[in-house]
């Protein structure tokens, strides 16, 4: 039996070389490895890699994320054959928002609201997507919901999220699926007063997919990329960040000097903060995909097309990069 050829020692060379060979581009989400997002052509949040997948025109999409932001692109960019380097880099939220279960859900809530749009954030399966109206990003969430002012709102699946949007957007009725994410459900708000104690010249900024002890005490709440703009452009020596740490390698570009803190979690033994899928990827895997063009993320054509839409709606309400 033939053995596959072993991993180069030279890693970032051998990827760069097979990304020539392939016509390949390589997409990561902020919250990837530093060497990761390194050698990556576009790193960005949900909504600018969604922007990315749906204008590229290359025969393979190599995407260090999770899941569901391959299969976004699989969506987006249907010629291109989307490989991971993981296929087991889910989404809590997403396993958390059963398709079947979601479009009873939606099914029960239209019998009493039968203009209601469903606004699902882009953290959910491409099936889900599928049952939605528009998708949204924790980016332009707000000014979604705000759009349909005149209209009952289903939100899914961050219950976490839906009560910051509802709250931001002036929308006390939206109908929320209670799902979470592991990682921001974990910061701990009673170390976040300690260190806030500690150190009272800081920012804190963190993301609405956290919990509400933890936005109460948040100087700057909004996406991954507006926590990285703001960690940038604050005056702020030391800032104390409650989002996945892989957002710190960015800001370290850019303001080396500033000193980072992440909010601990519950368990302040572990890296509980950290997100156990997106980790799942490494260079080594990242290497293989694009060696073996597998794992392949795919989208039954049927759930493609009607996925297709809600998040095309997305890109059209978005306020431009």
């Amino acid at each position: 039996m033939t053995r596959p050829a072993p991993v180069p020692v030279d890693l970032e060379d051998a990827i760069e070389r097979l990304k020539r060979e392939r016509d390949a581009v390589v997409l990561a989400h902020y919250y990837q490895e530093d060497e990761i997002q390194d050698i990556a052509d576009h790193v960005g949040d949900s909504l600018a890699l969604a922007r990315v997948a749906a204008r590229i025109e290359r025969p393979v999409i190599a995407f260090c994320g999770v899941h569901f932001m391959a299969e976004t692109a699989k969506i987006l960019s249907p010629a291109s054959a989307v490989v991971v380097p993981d296929l087991e880099a889910g989404c809590s939220l997403a396993d958390g928002c059963p398709a079947d279960a979601f479009e009873r859900f939606v099914a029960q809530q239209r019998r009493t609201h039968p203009e209601l749009v469903v606004i699902s954030y882009v953290n959910c399966s491409a099936a889900v997507k599928a049952l939605s109206d528009v998708i949204c990003t924790s980016s332009n969430a707000v000014d979604i919901v705000r759009h349909f002012a005149d209209k009952p709102v289903l939100f899914a699946p961050d219950q976490h999220l839906a009560r910051w949007v509802g709250r931001e957007a002036g929308r006390s009725d939206l109908i929320v699926w209670p799902g979470s994410c592991i990682v921001h459900e974990q910061f701990n708000a009673r170390a976040l007063a300690e260190l806030r104690v500690r150190h009272p010249d800081a920012e804190v900024l963190s993301h609405p997919e956290c919990d509400e002890p933890v936005l109460a005490q948040t100087d700057f709440i909004g996406s991954t990329k507006k926590i990285i703009d703001r960690a940038i452009a604050s005056p702020a020596k030391t800032l104390i960040i409650g989002t996945e740490d892989g957002v710190f390698h960015q800001i370290r570009k850019t303001v080396p000097e500033k000193t980072l803190i992440q909010i601990p979690g519950m368990d302040e033994s572990c890296s509980c903060n950290r997100c156990p899928y997106m980790r799942l990827n490494t260079m080594e895997k990242l290497y293989l995909c694009l060696r073996d063009l597998a794992p392949q993320v795919t989208v039954p054509e049927d759930i493609r097309i009607r996925a297709l839409r809600p998040l095309e709606r997305m890109l059209e309400l978005s306020k431009p990069a």
